[in-house]
This record gives C-alpha cells, sequence and structure tokens, in this order.
C-alpha cells in the first residue's frame, strides 16, 4: 500500500532497541497513517518550582500523561520537549521525570524555547509562575517574579519576529504596573495566549452559565483561603459569570476590601440573600450560623463602569468551595464550582489542562486573556485598599471585552 508504514526486520530491530520514553511509545498506538498525520505540538515548559501537588506537578503532569475531562480520560495529545525551573525545590521532581518523558531540562528560559539553539524551536510554551520559596511584602502579596520570567518568553518571541500559543497559570503579577506592561507586550507581539484559574473550566453544580446579555441587578461569588492566591480563584469565579452581562465587559470604577466586622456591615445591606444562595449549593459541614463559623469575613467589592455592583466574599471556617449567585429579572441563580471525586484527584485542573492542550493544537485560546489582566488589576487594588483601608478608584480599569460564547465548562 503506497505510503504505508512498512514494518521490516531491520525496523523492528531498531525498535527493540530505542530507549521506550512515553512520548516514543503513543504515536505508535492505533494507526500508524493517523500517527503519522497527525502532528503533536512540542512544548516548552517555564516553571517557578516543581514538586508533588505544586502546579506545575498538577498541570504539566496531565499534559505528559494525559487528563480527564468530563470524566473521560484521554491520553496526552502535546510533547513537553522542554522545562526550564527557575528555583529547585528540596523534593524536585523534574529530574525523575525526565527519562520517562523524555523532555531536555536546561538552565536559561532561551534555551528552553530554542531547544539550545539560536531560534524559537516548540510550537507552544506553558508558564506555570506558581509555587516556590518567595517573599510575601507588607499586606500578603507573594512575590513572584512572574513579570521577570514571562518578559524572557517575550524576548525570544520578539528576537525571533514570532509568538507561538502560550498559556499563562494564574494572575499576571502581584503589581497592575508590571501585569499591564506584559499584557501591552503580549498585545503588540500577537501572542495567542490565555491566562487565569482553573475554577471556571470546572464543573458547575447545578449547571449555569448566564446568557449572554444578562441583566444582573448583584452578583458575588464565595470563596475561602488567603486574600491572594485564593482571593485570585473568587475573583475569577464571579467575573467569568457577569462578564456575560449585557453590553459586555466595560471595567471597573473602584474597588474596597472590607474585614471582620465591616464585610458584615456591608453584607447586611441587601447582600445576604445572595451569599445564602451560593451558600446552599456547598457542602456543609456544619449547621451553626455563618456567623458563629466564620470569624473574620473579608468582602472584595467591586463597581463596574456599567452601574453593576458585585462583590467576592471569603468565608473562612464555613466552606472549602467555590460558588457564585446573582440575581437577574427578580430571579436569583447560584451554583457551586468544582465535582467532589473520589476517582481523582483535583478534577478541576483536568479541563484547564484540556483547554491548554486545545490552545496548543489550534492556536485559539478558549476565553480572552483580558479577563485574567481585569482580575489581576482588581485583585492588585484590592491589597492596595487592605494597606490604605480605604476604597481605591481605579480608571485605568476600563477594560472591555467580550465574553467566549459558549464557554468551555467540565460536565463531571
Amino acid at each position: 500500500m503506497a505510503g504505508a508504514l512498512e514494518l521490516t526486520a531491520t525496523t523492528c530491530d531498531s525498535l527493540l532497541k530505542m530507549p521506550i520514553q512515553r512520548r516514543h511509545f503513543l504515536p505508535l498506538l492505533g494507526s500508524p497513517l493517523v500517527a503519522q498525520a497527525k502532528k503533536r505540538p512540542r512544548l516548552a515548559a517555564v516553571v517557578t518550582s516543581y514538586y508533588y501537588y505544586s502546579h506545575a506537578d498538577v498541570i504539566l503532569g496531565r499534559l505528559m500523561g494525559g487528563c480527564s475531562p468530563n470524566g473521560k480520560w484521554h491520553s496526552s495529545r502535546c510533547d513537553v520537549v522542554s522545562l526550564y525551573v527557575h528555583q529547585i525545590h528540596e523534593r524536585d521532581m523534574s529530574a525523575d521525570l525526565r527519562w520517562r518523558h523524555g523532555f531536555t531540562t536546561y538552565d536559561s528560559i532561551e534555551k528552553a524555547l530554542t531547544l539550545g539553539g539560536e531560534k524559537l524551536a516548540v510550537d507552544g510554551v506553558v508558564f506555570v509562575g506558581e509555587h516556590g520559596n518567595f517573599p510575601n511584602n507588607d499586606v500578603g502579596q507573594k512575590l513572584y517574579p512572574r513579570h521577570e520570567l514571562f518578559m524572557q518568553i517575550l524576548d525570544v518571541y520578539e528576537k525571533n519576529g514570532r509568538a507561538v500559543p502560550t498559556f499563562f497559570d494564574k494572575h499576571l503579577s502581584y503589581s497592575w504596573a508590571k501585569a499591564r506592561e506584559l499584557h501591552e507586550r503580549a498585545k503588540k507581539l500577537r501572542v495567542p495566549w490565555f491566562a487565569g484559574s482553573s475554577i471556571p473550566l470546572s464543573v458547575r453544580e447545578p449547571m449555569l452559565i448566564p446568557a449572554i446579555g444578562t441583566r444582573f441587578d448583584r452578583a458575588l461569588s464565595l470563596g475561602y483561603g488567603d486574600l491572594d492566591a485564593y482571593g485570585f480563584h473568587t475573583l475569577e469565579a464571579l467575573q467569568c459569570m457577569v462578564e456575560r452581562r449585557a453590553g459586555g465587559e466595560t471595567g471597573l470604577v473602584a474597588v474596597e476590601t472590607l474585614q471582620g466586622d465591616a464585610a458584615w456591615a456591608l453584607l447586611d445591606q441587601g447582600w445576604m440573600p445572595l451569599v445564602e444562595a451560593a451558600y446552599a449549593t456547598c457542602p456543609r459541614k456544619s449547621t451553626a450560623p455563618l456567623r458563629e463559623l466564620v470569624k473574620k469575613p473579608v468582602v472584595f467589592a467591586l463597581e463596574y463602569r456599567d452601574g453593576l455592583r458585585a462583590a467576592s466574599v471569603l468565608l473562612n471556617g464555613a466552606i472549602t468551595d467555590w460558588a457564585f449567585a446573582g440575581t437577574a429579572a427578580a430571579k436569583t441563580m447560584a451554583c457551586k464550582y468544582g465535582p467532589h471525586s473520589k476517582s481523582r484527584t483535583l478534577p478541576h485542573f483536568d479541563g484547564l489542562a484540556h483547554n491548554i492542550e486545545e490552545l496548543m493544537l489550534s492556536g485559539r485560546p478558549p476565553h480572552p486573556v483580558e479577563r485574567t489582566v481585569l482580575t489581576t488589576g482588581a485583585l492588585a487594588h484590592l491589597f492596595d485598599s487592605v494597606r490604605s483601608g480605604k476604597r481605591i478608584e481605579t480608571p485605568e480599569l476600563g477594560i472591555r471585552y467580550q465574553a467566549a460564547n459558549p464557554p468551555y465548562v467540565q460536565t463531571a
């Protein structure tokens, strides 16, 4: 058969002698013609640290070993061929994984993207600037060097006159000025990229996707954890819903962080019905009143340019989930994010890994990066509010965009 792969005795002997690495073995599965026809994107990974349960582990592990979006496992569709680790952890995993997955570790970001040569030599880049031993500032923000590391990725793109599909984990920086510089430069270089939290891509129980053009009266998200890493997830759990409102996203006028009694005082101004609606979707560990369970609530109060008032609320002591509730046309809608699966670990990362693969295969981001640009700016200014104790005007956050329709949402 013309063009078919002929397995001669010599070919078989060569295969038997070849070191069996996962990225060599998978293309041999199924039809040889299909395997030859489909090019597997070659990815460079740039991470701050790589150890068990770090974001590098739970994201790259799925990209190399397969993932289970919607509860159905599929094998990897990309090859991680190079890795740069900024900070070697005492429990570093990357060295042990090199042989198994066939990637090469490089001592610079440029080498990881050029595979040690002179030109950009990969089809995509995965940047995970989360975890590692980095200091906190005076208000508790982790000073990850995301700006400094991602700028080096952009340097390679600019030097080569082209960019490849790129994923950026979590928010862009603790600093709005640094985040804005990254976004403006990436836009100038025409980088096809997306960024952000895994939460918006996860399961919603009950399933809730507000229609484009929804006229929200008020909206809020619930979350837990620290104000920085987990506060960001809570903001994106809100933003992925309200960005679908009538007129599209318009940006923020002002933000304010309230804690303790000041938070309860704000919530008592008509917000508690939404808090209760979102809270009702979360698994409950106690029937005690919220005010007994939550010793120090935190409210991120957000005022949008089109007049929408919204909030993200951290209820430590009551929940370990993210949830949303909003009102539109006198009706309340609510859901929680993420299944509690006993069959696999951290299932909300399956949807994220799947979307990273889709970006690398198609070059099309699943949603506008401006969502995360806006939430990054909001969080940075919310920490300014923590520092000053005041409402912060945000004229620079007049960020407009249209939500993806339909959005990607896991179903199981």
